[in-house]
């Protein structure tokens, strides 16, 4: 890969110079307080956005298919936990950094708290009525009584929908881990493991209990596999059955420049595949996806074999992605052959056996070659080249300005006062054009936004409409759908088997209601977002253009004033209003749009304990009636309990989503979408105005301290002569680094 760090090194010495540049001109006698105003702004802003601009991938795939080693063979050494498999719960972030560290991000004791009451309301618990007392993990009591809850559910409890049930597995998991981080929890929320410490952070990731209480993982490695604005993420596995997982997936998707999904050469593509992929094609971000097919040497008795694998895979993509881009090779022979002098000896054994069949080692070592290239020119290359090609543009539009200045001064000061307020008049009235064409813009950018931001509520209200929106009309027809119904187990039928029959149900509900939401919802409202997102720059772009003309007849109209008086002008013509990047701005802003996975936990905060109240315990009073009558007629009516129970839950689910449906979408509209029209507006505005300041500076400041004998013409001519070359210079380095830049483009 290409070190772009060099280039970023490069961009903010040209930085500095230029700042030390502007500082030259205010020592001047006189000129100590003049400001050149958004160009120093845009001086000092520079290193922070740089920092800001990250370019994200998402390494996604299905459970066991080698995405940690994958990912450790690409940093060139073992720092992700391999083999973590079902109980990897969080996204892992990784970034470059000077020296190796883990940071993990814990909840606190209230979200721990708050997701257990979630997960309780759908668990049979003891005495869980309203008038309980919230469940507090830190009360030993209240750990003890959960701990008994627990053990004694059925398999129909722990069991939901073929796999384990994630609201014991959730309660279980939390249980489990207490004591390890208690402390850890009631002290601080984030931890830093060092480098001589970093190996223990493997521990919470790889450990079910532990995973449970982490918010976030990054890792920060010094590595040469790892660019400068690089993060690389480790995501739970495609296929997990708790539909939190794939949600968190999206909200990470939402940011990602670009996707690499691994297939594992012992299962191929699987029905967990194509549903995945399926809802990223239905996101809009399916183009932006290589794939690599992780290749287990001990699998295959040779490259026919192999061979034939991908051509069945290559087939299977096809058919949701044309012309898919795959590569072959083995992340774990990359990773050991990286490290084999760390291996311990059981794996250099495998090393060593697998060197032995050079047939396949040299196919994954080109393999290995065609992606390493593909990701660069896919992703480093062009990505990075846009980001820093961006920035150089804007310092060489201010050196520009700056060159000007220097001619227009260096001239004036060559005359008397006299003739050089003559010149200062005549800018004056260039000005207050300018100064007009500045209002239209303004005024233009006002009304656009305004514009823009009802054209965009109309779009979301529509929507997310709670009466016909397609989004809600899905949801309705999927919940009324619904018909799964529980059996009761056995011929005895008593309250108990009635109490846990009746939260089995909900669970069901519930479950399959997630899985929905997950998979046909939130990519729907994921792809919705994305077309806004570039609806906003497409319009704010048809602002630019018509004023494009305008601002450079101005120009043209400026070096006619400058040459009737014989002033040499050094600046360039170039003045095309370039937008800036919608990705790295709205990084740079703070934002980030509502997160599907929050807006999906609607159904946990239903208050289930009142639904399933309704289903259970209205049909109390009548219980005693039911167990009078014969067995057969008394699982009738149970039966029809049940289905009205199951009713009422649909009904009061229905309401909960409307409510957080409703919220959602306010959110959006005036949280998300009105803030980042506002944001790019404002970036636009101050793009303007760096242009306009090319040629809008007040040159009255030299003339005034003249004109009152403050400022020796000399000492004045010799500073903007030793400032001239400097800019002549600078200018040499902007043009070489953009010539670097676009060779690798």
């Amino acid at each position: 890969m290409d070190n772009f760090s060099t280039f970023k090194d490069e961009l903010l010495r040209i930085n500095q110079d230029m700042q030390g540049l502007f500082a030259t001109a205010k020592l001047i006698p006189g000129m100590s307080e003049y400001s050149f105003g958004d160009w120093e702004n845009a001086f000092e802003g520079l290193p922070r956005q740089l920092g800001e601009e990250v370019i994200r991938v998402a390494v996604v795939g299905p459970i066991k298919s080698g995405k940690s080693t994958f990912l450790n063979a690409i940093l060139r050494g073992d720092f992700l936990k391999r083999g973590a498999g079902v109980v990897t719960s969080i996204v892992t972030r990784v970034r470059p950094g000077e020296q190796l560290n883990a940071t993990l991000y814990f909840k606190n004791w209230q979200e721990v708290n708050a997701d257990m009451e979630q997960a309780l309301a759908l668990i049979p618990f003891i005495e869980n009525d309203a008038d309980s007392v919230k469940f507090d993990i830190r009360e030993e009591f209240a750990r003890q009584k959960l701990w008994e809850a627990l053990k004694s559910l059925g398999s129909e409890q722990l069991i939901t929908r073929d796999t384990r049930n994630i609201n014991t597995v959730l309660l279980t998991s939390y249980l489990k881990g207490f004591d390890a981080v208690y402390d850890i929890i009631s002290t601080d929320t984030i931890r830093h493991y060092p480098k001589d410490q970093f190996g223990e952070h493997k521990a919470f990731v790889g450990n079910e209990a532990l995973a449970a209480y982490l918010k976030d993982v990054l890792l920060e490695i010094d590595s040469p596999g790892l660019e400068f604005n690089l993060e690389l993420a480790d995501c739970q596995g495609s296929d997990s059955s708790n539909p939190l997982h794939l949600a968190m997936i999206q909200d990470y998707l939402l940011l990602t420049n670009l996707i690499i999904y691994v297939i594992s050469s012992r299962t191929g593509m699987r029905r967990a595949d194509i549903r995945f992929l399926s809802m990223i094609k239905k996101i809009g971000i399916l183009d932006n996806t290589l794939f690599v097919i992780n290749c287990d040497f001990s699998e295959h008795e040779s490259i026919n074999d192999l061979n034939t694998l991908i051509q069945k895979i290559h087939e299977e993509l096809s058919m949701i992605k044309p012309e898919p881009e795959i590569y072959t090779f083995s992340a774990l022979f990359n990773l050991f052959s990286t490290i084999a002098s760390n291996l311990p000896q059981k794996d250099r054994a495998r090393l060593y056996h697998w060197e032995a069949d050079r047939e396949m080692v040299d196919f994954s070592a080109r393999q290995t070659a065609r992606f390493e290239s593909a990701f660069n020119e896919k992703l480093t290359r062009k990505r990075n080249s846009l980001l820093l090609k961006n920035h150089l543009e804007r310092l060489y539009i201010i050196l520009s300005g700056m060159d000007n200045w220097l001619g227009i001064n260096q001239e004036i000061l060559t005359r008397d006062a006299q003739s050089a307020r003559e010149i200062i008049q005549k800018l004056d009235s260039h000005h207050e054009r300018l100064s007009q064409i500045k209002s239209l813009i303004d005024a233009t950018i006002t009304g656009a936004v305004t514009k823009l931001k009802q054209k965009l509520s109309a779009e979301v209200n529509q929507f997310f409409d709670l009466q016909s929106g397609r989004l809600i009309t899905q949801i309705i027809r999927f919940i009324k759908d619904y018909k799964e119904l529980p059996q009761i187990p056995g011929k005895k039928i008593d309250l108990s088997i009635f109490s846990k029959t009746t939260y089995s149900a909900f669970q069901e509900f519930k479950q399959a209601l997630d899985t929905f939401i997950t998979e046909v919802i939130n990519p729907e409202v994921i792809r919705f977002i994305k077309d806004k997102e570039k609806e906003i720059e497409e319009a704010i772009d048809k602002i630019t253009k018509p004023y494009d003309v305008m601002l450079n007849d101005a120009y043209t109209e400026y070096h006619r004033l400058m040459e009737q008086f014989a002033v040499r002008l050094n600046g360039d013509d170039r003045l095309r209003i370039q937008l800036p990047d919608m990705e790295a701005l709205i990084r740079q802003a703070g934002m980030r749009p509502p997160t599907i996975s929050a807006a999906m936990r609607y159904t946990a905060s239903i208050k289930t304990a009142a639904i399933v109240r309704f289903g259970f315990f209205s049909l109390q009073r009548n219980f005693k009636k039911l167990l009078k009558k014969p067995v057969k007629e008394r699982s009738d009516v149970v039966q029809k309990a049940l289905r009205g129970g199951i009713q009422q839950m649909k009904r009061e689910t229905l309401k909960s989503l409307a409510v957080k449906l409703n919220d959602f979408r306010e959110n959006l509209k005036f949280g998300y979408f009105s803030r980042l029209v506002e944001a790019v507006a404002a970036r636009l505005a101050e793009t303007m105005l760096e242009r306009f300041q090319v040629y809008f500076n007040d040159l009255s400041t030299i003339v005034s301290q003249i004109s009152n004998t403050k400022v020796d013409k000399e000492q004045a001519f010799d500073v903007l002569k030793s400032m001239d070359g400097k800019s002549y210079d600078i200018k040499i380095k902007i043009n070489r680094l953009r010539e670097k830049i676009e060779s690798i483009a």
